[in-house]
């Protein structure tokens, strides 16, 4: 079977190689990666694109707007339905109020509506690029089996060309798709102890989410209540990375480690504040509450 490769390598792959070309995302989209976002900078394409990582947090971004707009459409129903009752009532003042609140539901639904098609659109191209990358991978492996001929050298050529074409391409997408994950806002709860925690003891939480850092101090007071220098702080999500909680004791000049974390923002897309607690310590004896709301 292996042999059969040879007569069609030289029509046959530069077709592939031609139909490969031509499918590029920058002919097709206008994709100008914004200045301000790690990923699209020089040098970024290096790493390999994810595509199972991109297919979890498509579908849990979509889901999440999916929920926003259902919640804003109810609001809709339910501010045009006394809307109509307000008008029969004739009480001018507050139907013009309830008239610029729907207005301002029904421009914030045609938002959400854009947001969820810019993100299909994207995840769209990158489906097309995928499976044209792994096209030019399987063809490299057959390529590589057959008797080397000047057309199957030739050929092998363009699709290491294309190959790398499109991870150039995905790794493109990932990083405009990244533009459209909104933003975390985290909020320290403080830590959970029980007997492991005592008044007068000092802690510094740190938290990470790729090259954002969050670095803050707390104290346990004599009524076992927690002040903390910062309470809340601003995340950008990220298609790849994961949160990295680090929390360290504070006793005198020494610092002792507590304990570090991973924690997956996987399940943050929602409308819903999530409550966070996780395990610092290996048996749990200290834990860290935190509130993520997207």
């Amino acid at each position: 079977r292996s042999c059969s490769f040879t007569g069609f390598s030289t029509v046959q792959s530069r077709k592939l190689a031609k139909s490969l070309s031509r499918s590029s995302v920058r002919s097709r989209m206008s994709l100008k990666p914004p200045k301000a976002y790690n990923s699209l900078q020089k040098g970024a394409l290096l790493w390999d694109p994810k595509p199972l990582q991109v297919k979890k947090i498509f579908e849990a971004l979509k889901k999440g707007l999916n929920e926003y707009l259902e919640a804003h459409q109810a609001e809709l129903d339910y501010l045009s339905g006394r809307h109509k009752d307000t008008k029969r009532n004739s009480r001018l003042a507050f139907y013009y109020d309830l008239d610029k609140q729907i207005r301002s539901v029904e421009r914030y639904i045609r938002k959400l509506e854009f947001h969820i098609s810019k993100v299909e659109e994207l995840y769209e191209a990158y489906c097309i690029q995928c499976r044209l990358r792994d096209g030019a991978t399987n063809m490299k492996h057959a390529f590589s089996l057959s008797p080397s001929t000047k057309a199957s050298r030739e050929s092998l050529v363009e699709l290491y060309k294309n190959f790398q074409e499109c991870t150039e391409d995905m790794c493109f997408i990932e990083g405009a798709l990244e533009v459209h994950l909104g933003e975390f806002h985290v909020k320290m709860k403080g830590l959970v102890g029980f007997a492991r925690l005592c008044p007068g003891d000092q802690y510094e939480v740190f938290v990470r989410l790729g090259r954002q850092k969050w670095r803050l101090k707390g104290k346990i007071e004599t009524d076992d209540s927690q002040t903390w220098d910062e309470e809340e702080k601003i995340f950008i999500p990220n298609l790849h990375e994961k949160f990295e909680i680090k929390v360290t004791e504070l006793r005198g000049l020494a610092t002792i480690l507590v304990g570090v974390v991973t924690c997956d923002s996987i399940n943050f897309f929602t409308t819903k504040p999530q409550a966070i607690i996780v395990d610092i310590t290996e048996l749990g004896t200290i834990k860290l509450q935190l509130e993520v709301l997207w």
